[in-house]
């Protein structure tokens, strides 16, 4: 019979080992728990190495949230938008999207309190194969780890239209975002490409041997160009346009039109 190797990765202990626990009634289940993003990884990479690599991973959507006495509760992290940067590290769908480059073997599926539309496409657009919520049975558990394993897209019939109408005013902004980067001339994106990678104006000048005045100028024109006010958004659009920072590990630049 061939085994399933499951990963149980959720920061309320109880609950990760009563999980645990019950799927690894399961006969053909083999289960492991994890606390944290962290541990999370080296338990994959430990895995990985003596090649006995995890095929589904449940992780909690709240993984790693603090949780706030004034808001009754709710946990306090901040959630990943369409003008935001990526969601912190120990965010469980950031766990997801960052499992699913270095680990693209290993399905997830995001085990979450409660049914929310954006943060499920969000989980999806991060490579999650499936959002079950924490409450249901053992039975529909399994089903879905088995599911996925046939490479299977699991969701809950009540949120499938709000993560389809999400999914698809995503791919709006993204194209949006595209047609105004398309406007920008080379050195405007590669200026911008700097800006992604955290450089301010000096460090930019320094970088493309332009002086601090013109590197400002090209600034307020990718800002004009893309309709946005502040470096900030002009970032967070390109991101979602899908442009790559500056290497700034490299050493080849362009002078003049020439490379140094």
């Amino acid at each position: 019979m061939a085994r399933i190797r499951v990963l149980v990765v959720d920061d309320h202990r109880i609950f990760a080992e009563s999980l645990a626990a019950a799927l690894a009634a399961e006969p053909d289940v083999d289960v492991s728990a994890a606390g944290s993003g962290p541990a999370a990884l080296r338990c994959l990479e430990r895995a990985a190495a003596e090649g006995r690599r995890f095929d589904v991973m449940l992780v909690d959507a709240d993984l790693g949230a603090v949780v706030g006495a004034a808001a009754g509760g709710v946990p306090a992290q901040r959630e990943p938008g369409p003008g935001s940067g990526p969601p912190p590290a120990s965010d469980g769908i950031a766990l997801v999207a960052g499992v699913r480059v270095s680990h693209p073997g290993a399905r997830a599926v995001v085990l979450a309190e409660r049914d929310d539309p954006r943060r499920a496409a969000l989980a999806l657009q991060a490579g999650a194969s499936g959002w079950v919520a924490k409450d249901c049975s053992l039975s529909r558990l399994l089903a879905v780890i088995r599911g996925v394993l046939r490479e299977e897209t699991h969701l809950p019939p009540a949120l499938l239209t709000g993560v389809l109408r999400e999914l698809t005013a995503a791919r709006k902004h993204r194209t949006d975002s595209e047609r105004l980067v398309e406007s920008l001339t080379p050195r405007e994106h590669e200026v911008l490409r700097c800006m992604v990678a955290g450089l301010g104006r000096k460090d930019v000048a320094a970088r493309l041997f332009l002086s601090p005045h013109t590197v400002r100028t090209h600034m307020q024109n990718v800002l004009g160009k893309l309709g946005v006010h502040s470096t900030l958004a002009a970032v967070a659009l390109a991101r979602r346009a899908g442009v790559r920072p500056a290497d700034l590990a490299g050493d080849v630049v362009e002078r003049s039109g020439q490379l140094a």
